[in-house]
């Protein structure tokens, strides 16, 4: 038979593993969360009382690793964000090349086709005459 206090510390670890099955998943680590968890009211683990102390310094010590996993978390998807962005800008500025060697390519072929009057291959084959 397993103590009122064990199923808390069961809920702690379902909370810290993101495997709850009473509360929604991704909740964050609090007091009142692993007593929801747990089956417990909200409220019923209270600091006053000395046989919740070990619990409330590790349900502390479970939220503090919670919250610097998602400011690491955040971190890594700010640094993704900005090398997207990166390789947007890098994409926008070849293609911006490309349209500009084959505009100059297009005007360079007009110019020859004006100064030797001969007709001037196109870049790309017509399919249609295949």
């Amino acid at each position: 038979m397993t103590s009122p206090l064990d199923e808390y510390y069961e809920a702690l670890e379902r909370l810290k593993k993101d495997t709850p099955i009473r509360v929604p998943k991704g909740t964050k680590i609090t007091n009142d969360a692993v007593s929801l968890e747990a089956g417990r009211g909200k409220g019923s683990i209270k600091k006053s009382r000395p046989i919740f102390s070990d619990l409330i310094v590790a349900i502390q010590l479970a939220s503090e690793l919670q919250i610097s996993a998602v400011n690491v978390n955040e971190n890594i998807v700010h640094k993704l964000k900005s090398e997207l962005n990166q390789c947007r800008k890098d994409l926008e500025a070849t293609l911006a090349r490309e349209v500009s060697l084959l505009y100059e390519l297009y005007e360079l072929k007009k110019e020859i086709n004006l100064l030797t009057g001969a007709k001037v291959i196109p870049i790309r084959k017509d399919r249609t005459s295949s």
